[in-house]
């Protein structure tokens, strides 16, 4: 921490006797004022005048008076006698200039810190970075793509997802999650939760840059996939509930072709995709895809048809998930047989902040309180789940963070009173600890440049940087609607301009403000990774097919990329800032959904509004900005007994 200085008392100026010959010319005069140490200033024009100070009030009492200890207690007493006017006029003059520019300064001083969070923003277009990030999740499509599809090198595939030597079933659609063709349906349900929450908080954003029916189509897409990966129980048949959690992946046997040990385009995949499928007791898995219905139902709240399913669809899996009997042990779908493959990408952790987290969700989605019960019951169960090295962070393993967030959001806004009091309060406490923690640099380590390491041991640091990003500027919105300058946690306060400071550095980090002077964004900026480590990008589109042979010579080739991967956000630098553009070191250069989710978060809640206040739905901060929030949009379904 910075050390304070250290200044010492000032030195006395001593006076001496001097003689005086008053019949000389008077050149100019130094007065000395022996309590301070001070010399008034003085110049040769000012031998025109003889100076008499009578500065201060004069007593007008008995003569006794006069002889009390003044309250000036280093005070003067002397006679001003002009001789000319003319420099008095000048004097004056000057002296009323002077406190003119003060008095003008201190008027622009007071009125700048009201605009402190934008005058001093980057201008860098945030429209360009949500316009390229949206486009990323068009080229992880897969299935029977749209004829308006943006991506010119990506076609339809993927077509016989579902079928394998095990299963017969249409797993057709989803997105690949990274560099690799494999589909997981945590992380595809964990993008869908987090797009669906940033269209409910600032859809008008996304309306205003003509991005709305963009992203919502996005997450229809996953929201559509979800739906055929989940299979409720069949009471007639007495079949169990089935969750699809994976399509594709490795082989025991390494000479079997798969989508790990073969780079080839998904266009171009003849191996036979393996299927992974668990049941309700993958509790963590089934929380996520109730959180990814329930959010996904608020943004389709208009097509009551598919908002139904979706709600429908939720509950059902929901009500099996949550039960927790010796007839149904909930549990970690790693740790069982249908997610031992996906333990490789998506190890889970823990599943209480999933079920609290979708339980919420649910909540939001149909105005139940029995499923804020559960989320509010539990959540200390979560918190005691949690592990030290997931404190803090919002990803698609932990849920907490996020969860509490929107519960301190219903106490700010739509306080239920009893019997949530206790669990409300909580959650405004921990969120306010988790904003002080990213201020804190002795909590969570930056590097030199800037960049907030949440997990610093296991490389790619962005998409937890950018969730962070998001989570406090959207909890800076909350404040501010509040009419609030900010908030404290133990003893510590942090002011509403800190917090987004914070969070808009992260932006600018992943946009280019770093030391390698390189946006993290494909195709954002002048600079920007070339060798992505995509498949589909680094293959050319020319409408040959490439064996998985064929293929290792476009992961080893030292070209740039043939196909730009627009809007892909990679990993990201080590701790010291550097960064490698190598294709064959994906902890550098591999975007993924889950990642450019949180991306997208942050980049529209930092964009700027250009609405009016005409709108019913928009709020605005306390200093009449416009935060192009929706306040009471999330609260639609949720109906209070008078």
């Amino acid at each position: 921490m910075p050390q304070s200085s250290s200044v010492g008392s000032p030195q006395h100026a001593k006076t001496a006797a001097s003689e005086v010959d008053y019949n000389q010319p008077l050149a100019f005069v130094h007065t000395t004022i022996s309590g301070a140490g001070r010399l008034l200033p003085s110049s040769s024009h000012w031998n025109s005048i003889e100076i008499d100070y009578n500065i201060l009030p004069q007593s007008s009492g008995p003569s006794g008076y006069e002889s009390l200890p003044s309250k000036f207690s280093k005070s003067y007493d002397f006679n001003l006698i002009v001789t000319d006017k003319t420099h008095l006029r000048r004097c004056v003059y000057a002296t009323a200039s002077v406190f003119l520019v003060i008095a003008l300064c201190f008027f622009l001083l007071h009125f700048v810190p009201l605009h402190k969070h934008r005058n001093h923003r980057s201008v860098k277009n945030l429209t360009l970075a949500v316009n390229q990030a949206l486009v990323f999740f068009d080229a992880q499509k897969s299935g029977v793509l749209p004829k308006n599809n943006l991506v010119r090198f990506r076609g339809d595939s993927g077509l016989k997802d579902g079928n394998s030597s095990t299963t017969n079933v249409d797993l057709v659609g989803g997105f690949y999650d990274s560099g690799n063709n494999i589909k997981f349906s945590l992380s595809t349900a964990y993008t869908t939760t987090l797009l669906s929450w940033t269209v409910i908080e600032y859809h008008e954003k996304y309306d205003d840059i003509a991005e709305l029916e963009h992203i919502k189509d996005i997450i229809k897409w996953g929201s559509d996939y979800l739906l055929k990966a989940f299979v409720p129980r069949n009471s007639s048949t007495s079949s169990p509930t089935k969750i699809y959690s994976q399509v594709g992946g490795a082989s025991n046997d390494a000479k079997v072709e798969n989508d790990i040990n073969c780079w080839q385009r998904p266009e171009d995949m003849r191996y036979e995709r393996h299927v992974s499928v668990c049941d309700s007791t993958a509790a963590d898995l089934a929380g996520e895809i109730v959180a990814a219905f329930s959010a996904a139902s608020l943004v389709f709240k208009n097509d009551k048809v598919y908002a139904g399913k979706l709600i429908k669809a939720a509950e059902a899996l929901f009500d099996v998930a949550s039960k927790n009997s010796t007839s149904h042990i909930q549990g970690m779908y790693t740790s069982s047989d249908c997610g031992k493959q996906a333990s490789e990408f998506y190890n889970s952790s823990g599943f209480k902040d999933e079920l609290i987290w979708g339980g919420a969700w649910l909540f939001f989605s149909t105005g139940n309180k029995t499923y804020l019960d559960y989320a509010t019951i539990n959540f200390d169960a979560a918190v005691q789940e949690e592990l030290s090295s997931e404190k803090g962070i919002f990803y698609w393993n932990n849920k907490l963070t996020a969860t509490m967030i929107l519960l301190t959001r219903l106490r700010f806004f739509l306080d239920l009173g009893y019997p949530y009091e206790d669990a409300f309060g909580s959650s405004t406490n921990r969120t306010d600890l988790l904003m002080c923690s990213y201020l804190d640099k002795l909590q969570f380590n930056m590097t030199e440049g800037g960049l907030i390491l949440l997990k610093p041991k296991y490389g790619a640091p962005l998409p937890y940087a950018a969730t962070a990003s998001f989570l406090s500027k959207l909890y800076s919105d909350y404040l501010d609607l509040l009419r609030r300058s900010g908030s404290s946690c133990a003893g510590t306060v942090f002011t509403l301009d800190k917090l987004r400071n914070f969070s808009r550095s992260q932006v600018d980090y992943i946009l280019g403000d770093n030391p390698m002077k390189m946006s993290y964004i494909v195709g954002f900026g002048d600079e920007y990774p070339t060798h992505v480590h995509h498949r589909g990008a680094s293959i050319p589109w020319d409408h040959k097919g490439y064996s998985c042979a064929q293929g290792d010579k476009w992961l080893n080739a030292k070209e740039p990329n043939p196909n730009q991967i627009l809007g892909a956000m990679v990993g990201g630098p080590d701790q010291s800032d550097i960064f490698f553009d190598y294709r064959d070191k994906p902890w550098f250069t591999e975007p993924t959904i889950s990642g450019n989710a949180g991306l997208l978060a942050a980049l529209i809640a930092h964009h700027d509004s250009l609405l009016t206040s005409r709108d019913k739905f928009n709020a605005s901060s306390s200093n009449g900005l416009n935060l192009g929030i929706d306040m009471m949009g999330i609260f639609q379904n949720i109906h209070l007994l008078p």
